[in-house]
């Protein structure tokens, strides 16, 4: 894919959205609390709406060991490892509170702990997490069961306790192996580390290794991000997510450390990201969109291939569509036609549980045009084609003439080779996978009526 010009990737370089949802959660709203999240889960358990949806749980650990100043995640720093330990009779609290209203022993088919570092939880909490999940929910053979992995944090033996709890999943948080962009990020950790680690874990049998790098960041150069891609090609992880660093100082306090005269230019950016997608698919990896490549054998290029993929808060999946249970504090939730977010803070969060209620503070009920539009955006994001006639009969609609100014929108990404529009439908082309996000935004009612997108990090 050479053949993406870097004037291209120039063009595209905008603010937007990563649609892990639509609509997005900035569009949540203060007016959707417990009472009308209780009646989604009840609605769940009765088998209306959502009947045949398979469950996938989410839990936000937030505490964090130091500060690293890119992170835009709600996390906590603390060495006081004993906090996790009131955190997790909290989140027993909100698990049985959900389990009130859905109903104990659904099936969950997938699983994931993020962050801050899930691997601050110490083995015995991490058991005893998983030990509350169990006895809750049915966690399905075959799921993904995937846990975020500060490398800082574990060693062999504790990769082997994640094993035994039945993580199947790991993903590293690398961001780059130069020290000196380590040292100017405030995140230390030797590639010798990393290397160690995922041999450790493909001899314990883990299914897949993601590997997550950031571009972007203080002291980062064209040529010393070449040699992290080196390193990552050379460690051949199943697969790569590969961010671009949005610098929000004014949104996110920990990047006020950073300081912006280390941080590169743009052309600088643009060479970074296009010299590592020469690199990876130069390995022999998959691009399967936006931000993310895999090995040609791992799931998720399989999925990719057999029009299989799917996309929720956590970004690509190989799993159905998903109702998703946030556990956790600001953990997001998606369940029927609703979205709901927790409380952001500990304070809060614990409160609401204190007085016996779920710690729901805003969400979305979704309207008919929403579902229409996520349809549209999530068959873009993951199949990369949506047909007309499958839409027009779920939703009732004239497609053409329901979309008509987004088809019309869309005529100079296709005179640029990003789509085709057929008589049938519309297509992303090879190229136009590089920008899928921009294509998406097209369709984005509530992007396209709001012009501030600088909230948003860039597309590219």
């Amino acid at each position: 894919m050479t053949a993406v010009s870097p004037e291209l990737l120039r063009r595209f370089d905008v603010p937007g959205p990563r649609y892990t949802s639509y609509p997005t959660a900035d569009r949540f709203v203060e007016a959707f609390g417990q009472d009308d999240y209780v009646l989604a889960l009840e609605q769940r358990r009765a088998g209306t709406g959502a009947k045949a949806l398979p469950l996938s749980l989410y839990v936000h650990i937030p505490f964090c060991e130091s500060l690293c100043y890119y992170c835009a995640c709600n996390k906590i720093i603390t060495k006081h490892h004993d906090r996790a330990d009131i955190y997790l009779r909290y989140l027993s609290r909100e698990i049985d509170l959900h389990t009130a209203h859905c109903g104990t022993g659904q099936v969950v088919s997938q699983l994931h702990l993020g962050g801050g570092s899930p691997t601050f939880l110490s083995d015995d909490g991490l058991r005893e997490l998983m030990a509350m999940l169990k006895r809750s929910f049915t966690l399905a053979p075959g799921g993904e069961y995937s846990i975020e992995v500060d490398p800082r944090t574990v060693d062999a033996s504790r990769l082997a306790v994640l094993a035994e709890l039945g993580f199947n999943r790991l993903s590293f948080g690398v961001q780059d192996f130069d020290p000196e962009v380590q040292k100017a990020v405030h995140r230390i950790q030797p590639a010798e580390q990393v290397f160690s680690l995922v041999e450790s874990a493909r001899a314990l049998g883990f299914e897949s290794i993601n590997v997550d790098l950031i571009y972007g960041l203080p002291r980062q150069t064209p040529e010393s991000f070449d040699r992290t891609l080196a390193q990552v090609v050379q460690l051949r992880p199943d697969r790569i997510a590969l961010y671009a660093y949005a610098h929000l100082p004014e949104r996110f306090k920990p990047q006020r450390r950073i300081v912006p005269a280390e941080l590169p230019m743009g052309g600088a950016k643009v060479s970074m990201l296009s010299r590592s997608l020469d690199a990876f698919m130069a390995a022999g990896y998959v691009y399967v969109g936006m931000d993310h490549f895999a090995l040609p054998d791992d799931a998720l290029a399989v999925a990719k291939r057999q029009g299989r993929l799917h996309r929720n808060f956590q970004g690509y999946s190989t799993q159905p569509d998903c109702d998703l249970i946030g556990l956790g504090v600001s953990a997001i939730g998606r369940v029927g036609a609703t979205y709901s977010q927790n409380a952001k803070t500990l304070d809060e969060y614990y409160d609401f549980l204190n007085q016996g209620r779920l710690p729901v503070v805003r969400g979305l009920a979704l309207t008919r045009d929403d579902l229409v539009r996520r349809a549209v955006i999530m068959a873009l994001m993951c199949q990369g084609e949506l047909l007309f006639e499958p839409l027009e009969q779920a939703w009732l609609i004239d497609f053409r003439r329901y979309f008509a100014a987004e088809i019309e929108r869309l005529q100079e990404m296709a005179g640029q080779g990003l789509v085709q529009i057929r008589p049938d439908g519309i297509a992303v082309t090879a190229m136009g996978w590089f920008f899928v996000r921009g294509i998406a935004m097209v369709f984005d009612r509530y992007l396209q009526a709001d012009r501030n997108r600088a909230r948003f990090s860039r597309i590219i």
